[in-house]
């Protein structure tokens, strides 16, 4: 059986012998040129981060966003066509104000990336469309709190936007990556992009899933992380782009926001200096093997 698309990639509604969809695979591909995207789910929120690489001097830096606000408590970023990223945004805001009409409250983070997940993977199903090129991170807060109810019609369902009832609170973070093919899974940490294998690498380092990292400290991680994933590609200049989401008592009161440019700066300075150690601490071992030879 072929490994290559030779004439099952002419398609997007076709398998090749293998059972293998080459339109999803040249999708998957489109992402890993784009900038290197993470997500971290903190104790008491969730950050955004991404490397936006800067492809001309004209470009006026800060101007050209790449995280979206989807509703007052969701926030998106994507890898790869950006496009594409930006008609999924468009999506998706048009499903979180649905679900508002039809049900009064905020839409949860699940049934948000199952949405945005299957509009994704119905652009795999036709010859008509190709999928998108794209590989998006979705982050949000399901309040844990009593809201109230949307509108002025009734008083709404008896389980709030958080999902208190009976004096349990539930919600909390959500974070999920949603693939071109529409696959999507719930994560501590996520990346995408170019350097996701050395995100990947420096996610799993931070034990996300004790729930102890703290949503200030997961700002100078996620600096430190792009800055990491950007050494493959540090003859290129870039700019850092984050955005948070806290809880109710937290510093967003549980919407998505950008960080502040002086808890940003704070950050990258942080980076930059981890960034030096491990460059001092990488030249320190190669002298000392150079000694010992």
């Amino acid at each position: 059986m072929t490994s290559i698309g030779t004439g099952y990639d002419l398609t997007n509604s076709t398998f090749s012998p293998d059972g293998r969809n080459f339109q999803v695979e040249y999708a998957s591909k489109a992402v890993e040129n784009g900038g290197t995207a993470i997500g971290i789910r903190c104790r008491n929120g969730v950050i955004l981060a991404v490397e936006k690489i800067v492809t001309s001097k004209l470009l006026k830096s800060g101007a050209n966003k790449r995280i979206a606000s989807i509703d007052r408590n969701f926030g998106m970023i994507s890898s790869g066509l950006i496009p594409d990223g930006r008609h999924l945004v468009s999506r998706a805001r048009d499903e979180a104000a649905s679900w508002r009409t039809n049900y009064k409250c905020p839409i949860p983070s699940s049934s948000l990336a199952f949405r945005v997940g299957s509009y994704m993977q119905a652009y795999t199903l036709y010859s008509s469309v190709r999928p998108f090129g794209v590989t998006t991170i979705l982050a949000g807060w399901d309040s844990e709190t009593e809201n109230r109810v949307d509108g002025q019609v009734g008083s709404g369902p008896k389980a709030a936007s958080g999902g208190q009832r009976n004096a349990v609170k539930d919600g909390g973070p959500g974070l999920y990556m949603i693939e071109p093919s529409g696959l999507y899974w719930g994560y501590y940490g996520a990346a995408t992009g170019k350097g996701r294998q050395t995100a990947k690498a420096e996610l799993e380092k931070l034990d996300l899933s004790s729930g102890n990292l703290s949503l200030e400290q997961g700002v100078k991680e996620a600096a430190r992380i792009i800055y990491a994933a950007h050494e493959d590609s540090k003859d290129k200049e870039f700019e850092l782009e984050m955005s948070w989401i806290s809880s109710s008592d937290g510093p967003t009161k549980g919407r998505h926001e950008q960080v502040p440019k002086e808890i940003l700066d704070e950050a990258e300075n942080f980076a930059s200096r981890a960034m030096e150690g491990d460059e001092d601490e990488d030249t320190a071992t190669g002298g000392g093997e150079t000694m010992e030879e």
